[in-house]
């Protein structure tokens, strides 16, 4: 047999080391009955096939549509008995191919009548204890009876037939509406307002028996138009209270009627403010609109706890238009103290605005207005101009919740005036979050009915990010040298969720009415995974073109989730089908740890084990020129070994680098003294890139980032070399604890004891 040179078999030995260690793990992985579960199959079988509405792109086809609702209203507000009566009339208008036999209306409040399914869908027992006051909201008293009383549905004068099934309303037309066609309707209807600081609401009046005073915030309070789109058809799934909603785009002519000592905030630009507004409230408020520093109070404290002792028997009409919004919301009180500034929104003016009781003072006069407008520049940064004139936060206890233009948001000094800065925190995030909704879902406009986490996951992530830039911006909020105290977005935060009961888990892709834990499925661990995409996976460049081009695409459109995923992709050109199908689809967790290390050295001494490996593939150590490695514990291994460079160790590869390397080149040649052989472990379900630190003796360190397509031949355990000329000391996995690994333990080699509770503790007392 002819001799093979060292080049030759320097190739041939890394095929065989590869086939070997891929034989290895397939005997290791082999079981009874395995497919074929790779995470990075391509996901044509779960999403949609594009079509002439939505392309595989992730943008609109050509021939995409959406259907619009106008909407003219009259409401008054009867604040003595908390009663709202109003009467709309709807202009819907059929901008699909399709000939609409009847139209579906939400009337989402009927989820508040007192015979309502959904007061029945979730199961209970009896607790071992229990407050009085549980006791007696559950079994003694009546359920509070709301809902809309429907009074007439009517065209020109004539009634038309409807059906009411809970929360949805269907509308007989006499004709069908056809494709390009609008068709005009009326609606008279009233409901008792509820009290959402008793029952938890989303909208309803918070009563303050100091002052005997209603602060209503109030939000679903007409019969709304429900989304036809190419999709589903209608969106017509009903309200069970924790899928919100799906609304077509519309203007709005809204004339709203209170008692004359109230102050407003609505959805929409004020259109008679010189008739609600008192003179010196012009002033102040003509001052706010070149106020870009700090707030101006329009309404003062003093003006605002003089109003509270005297019930006004006057009233006065407040009249809002606004256009291109998918909803509307209003919140009113004489108790109000207002106050707005100014804010530079990428070189538009819009007005950061706050509405808040005398109890919320002095933290919403210093914080809410100003995390306002730090969220409207942080969001407008990452997606688009903010296109309306405002945005206003309104202080509502216990609430947190969206709507065009306009938010309620909690955070409540103590009797005293004080509050610690868990308070102040939490009070600034919701403000955050929920001005951001302005951007996810009330422009991009997905469907919180079905996909929660495209409205909630997808604006947490982006809430985390306007948290830390607001830390930024004001610095003497926070602590020194630290950042702000984002709740969720950092990956080490999500883990008790991902790695807790799986009976109580639900994929990402589940609607919000199927999950346990809301919180973590919808809001936390979608943000979560975005983060991780943006800072480890795909790098902020890359993901934050990708993102704005999926929020400008999709701005003031119906995005589904495969809008989003594709988008992504599209937009970056990373194939991230593994990402998708392991976070979104699945439940799998990230685990992934160090196996073994082995410490290898090179020798010219043909070896037992290297001998036995060419004769496995019908060679000998005449036939070749080869290297041959061994570990300390084989028995060719010598001391003298150690400490020796690659070139210093071998005279067959010294010969072969003076033969076919310039003088030129041999300066630059490597000359590693060890090899490493690690092998990596996944026992958690999701593939992540491989991303470790090594240490070395003289104390320095280094990362290195393997990337996520390591896994894609083996879904349990991949071997890397790393070649060294200085000895390792220590190999960490995620060392930055950056992608949510569930078990740290095995993260270290050599592995780490980790301390009892006993060792956890007297290491503290020592401190």
């Amino acid at each position: 047999m002819k001799r093979l040179n060292l080049l030759c078999y320097v190739f041939f030995m890394f095929v065989f080391a590869g086939v070997s260690a891929q034989e290895t793990e397939q005997k290791e992985a082999r079981q009874e009955g395995h497919t074929n579960q790779n995470k990075f199959r391509q996901m044509y079988m779960e999403f949609a096939t594009p079509n002439q509405y939505r392309t595989a792109s992730g943008a609109p086809g050509p021939a995409y549509y959406q259907n619009e609702a106008d909407y003219k209203m009259d409401i008054v507000l009867d604040d003595e008995n908390s009663i709202l009566t109003g009467e709309e009339t709807i202009t819907y208008h059929n901008n699909s191919p399709q000939d609409l036999e009847y139209l579906w209306v939400q009337l989402d409040q009927n989820i508040r009548k007192k015979d309502s399914p959904s007061l029945q869908k979730d199961g209970d027992g009896m607790a071992p204890v229990a407050t009085a006051a549980g006791f007696a909201n559950k079994y003694l008293q009546e359920p509070f009876d709301g809902g809309f009383n429907i009074k007439e549905v009517s065209r020109d004068g004539s009634a038309l037939k409807y059906t009411i099934n809970q929360t949805m309303m269907r509308i007989d037309m006499p004709q069908p509406l056809k494709a390009g066609e609008s068709y005009t309707f009326n609606i008279k209807w009233s409901y008792n307002i509820n009290n959402h600081v008793t029952n938890r609401a989303r909208s309803g009046y918070e009563f303050f028996p100091e002052d005997g005073n209603k602060a209503y915030v109030v939000a679903q309070f007409f019969p709304r138009m429900a989304v036809y789109n190419d999709v589903e058809g209608w969106q017509n799934m009903q309200f069970w209270g924790s899928g919100e909603f799906a609304l077509p785009f519309g203007d709005y002519e809204v004339n709203i009627t209170v008692p004359a000592d109230h102050v407003m905030e609505a959805t929409g630009e004020l259109q008679n403010r010189k008739e609600v507004y008192t003179k010196e409230m012009m002033k102040r408020y003509e001052k706010a609109q070149k106020s870009y520093d700090a707030p101006v109070v329009i309404r003062t404290q003093e003006e605002a706890e003089e109003a509270e002792k005297g019930f006004s028997n006057k009233t006065k009409t407040w009249k809002y238009k606004a256009e291109m919004v998918r909803d509307f919301a209003f919140s009113t009180s004489r108790k109000f103290i207002l106050d707005m500034m100014a804010t530079d929104v990428m070189g538009k003016d819009v007005m950061a605005v706050s509405l808040y009781p005398k109890e919320g003072n002095p933290l919403w006069e210093e914080w809410s207005t100003r995390a306002v407008a730090s969220t409207l520049k942080s969001y407008s940064n990452h997606t688009f101009q903010y296109p309306y004139h405002k945005a206003v936060s309104v202080h509502a206890k216990n609430q947190g919740m969206e709507y065009p233009m306009i938010c309620w948001n909690y955070g409540r000094p103590d009797e005293n005036g004080q509050y610690s800065d868990r308070t102040k925190f939490g009070m600034i995030s919701v403000i955050i979050h929920e001005v951001g909704h302005n951007f996810f879902p009330m422009i991009v406009n997905s469907d919180e009915r079905q996909w929660g986490w495209m409205d909630e996951g997808i604006n947490t992530f982006v809430q985390y990010v306007a948290e830390q830039k607001f830390g930024e911006e004001y610095p003497e909020a926070i602590a020194p040298n630290d950042k702000y105290p984002s709740r969720r977005g950092e990956p080490h935060k999500i883990v008790p969720y991902m790695k807790g009961n799986q009976e109580y888990i639900a994929p990402i892709m589940s609607n919000p009415e199927e999950v346990y834990q809301l919180g973590n499925n919808a809001y936390g661990k979608p943000a979560t995974a975005l983060n991780i995409l943006r800072e480890t996976v795909m790098g902020r460049e890359l993901f934050d073109h990708a993102f704005k081009t999926y929020s400008q695409r999709w701005m003031f459109k119906h995005p589904t989730p495969e809008d989003f995923f594709r988008t992504m992709e599209d937009a970056s050109s990373i194939d991230l089908d593994w990402f998708w199908r392991g976070w979104f689809y699945t439940t799998d967790n990230v685990d992934i740890g160090i196996k073994e290390v082995n410490k290898y050295y090179v020798t010219d001494t043909p070896t037992k084990k290297g001998k036995e490996m060419l004769k496995r593939y019908g060679a000998s150590p005449e036939d070749v020129d080869a290297l041959y490695v061994v570990t300390e514990e084989d028995e060719e291994f010598s001391k003298d070994m150690k400490d020796k460079s690659l070139l210093e160790s071998s005279q067959m590869l010294q010969a072969y680098v003076m033969d076919n390397f310039s003088e030129e080149e041999r300066k630059n040649l490597k000359a590693p003294k060890y090899f490493y052989q690690v092998v990596f472990e996944k026992p958690g379900g999701l593939v992540m890139p491989l991303i470790i630190e090594v240490s070395y003796a003289d104390g320095t360190s280094e990362k290195i980032t393997y990337p996520v397509q390591i896994w894609r031949k083996n879904d349990s355990t991949v071997s890397k070399v790393i070649p060294s000329n200085k000895e390792i000391t220590k190999i960490t996995v995620d060392p930055d604890l950056e992608t949510a690994d569930v078990d740290v333990s095995n993260n270290n080699w050599p592995k780490t004891k980790n301390k009892n509770e006993f060792e956890k503790f007297k290491d503290s007392s020592e401190d």
